[in-house]
Order: structure tokens, then C-alpha cells, then sequence
């Protein structure tokens, strides 16, 4: 299922994570997927949810964190940025990896024709780590994750 709590109708953080937490227990979900979604989600959410909440970033993680991440990446001159896939946890872009793919960032990138080739990769590894969860689980210590 799919639907919207927006974090504008409510007073504060705190609220809305109230909300968003239980709109999402309602559905019993086993995996929940938040590829952008641009939010950070607050501490009952997490505490409910804990490692059964996935986020992709458009960057090779720890490298290049935040919303600006293919624009930072450029800037910066890397010769290779990449997608990642990770469980999410209270911080941005700082949960457990559970799979990366490299892309070459080519000669004449713009952050427009970045942003595209790593969101064609970045949709297959997010529909390989999920199948892959589905059928063999997800285990985590510390920063380190794995699947099955």
C-alpha cells in the first residue's frame, strides 16, 4: 500500500511521527521502502519499524550523504559515485549498507545525465535487495548488515 502523511498537517515533528507510525502499522508491514521520501524519520517510527525500513541514496554511502549528493559528487571531481541501498536509522543517510553498485561518472556529466544513469541502477538494486530480503531476511549488528 501507499499513502501520504504530510508532515505540514500536523503541529509539530513529534506529532507527525505519531502519525506516519500509525498509518503505517495499520498495514502489518513486514518491509517498508522510503526511496524518496526526503524526510527523517523520527524515534517511534524507528523504534516501531527497526530494521525493516529501506532508503536508497544516489551516492555510494558514507560518501556524499544528504540531498545535494550527485551535485556534490561532481563537484567534487569523482571519477566513479554509485547508488546504495541501507536500512535507515535516526541519522541522514547513515544506516547499515545492505548493497551498493558503482557508476561511472563519464566526461560532459551534467547533474542531469548523472542523476539518471544512477536512478536506472539504483531501481534494479533496490528490486534486488527487496526480493532478496523477501526470500532470505536481513540481519544487522552495529553498522554492519547482511542478507540472509
Amino acid at each position: 500500500p501507499a499513502f501520504t502523511v504530510r508532515l505540514g498537517d500536523y503541529p509539530d515533528r513529534t506529532a507527525w511521527d505519531a502519525a506516519i507510525t500509525e498509518a503505517t502499522a495499520a498495514h502489518s508491514p513486514d518491509l517498508i521502502v522510503s526511496a524518496g521520501f526526503m524526510k527523517i524519520l523520527g524515534p517511534q517510527f524507528l523504534s516501531r519499524f527497526c530494521g525493516r525500513t529501506l532508503n536508497t541514496h544516489p551516492a555510494l554511502l558514507p560518501a556524499f550523504a544528504g540531498a545535494h549528493a550527485v551535485p556534490d559528487a561532481l563537484a567534487y571531481g569523482v571519477k566513479v559515485t554509485g547508488c546504495t541501498v541501507h536500512l535507515v536509522d535516526a541519522g541522514m543517510d547513515t544506516g547499515p549498507i545492505l548493497a551498493q553498485e558503482p557508476v561511472p561518472v563519464l566526461d560532459g556529466d551534467d547533474e542531469e545525465t548523472l542523476h539518471e544513469r544512477i536512478k536506472v541502477i539504483e531501481r534494479r538494486l533496490l528490486v534486488d535487495v527487496v526480493a532478496a530480503i523477501a526470500t532470505r531476511g536481513v540481519t544487522w549488528t552495529g553498522r554492519k548488515a547482511s542478507i540472509g
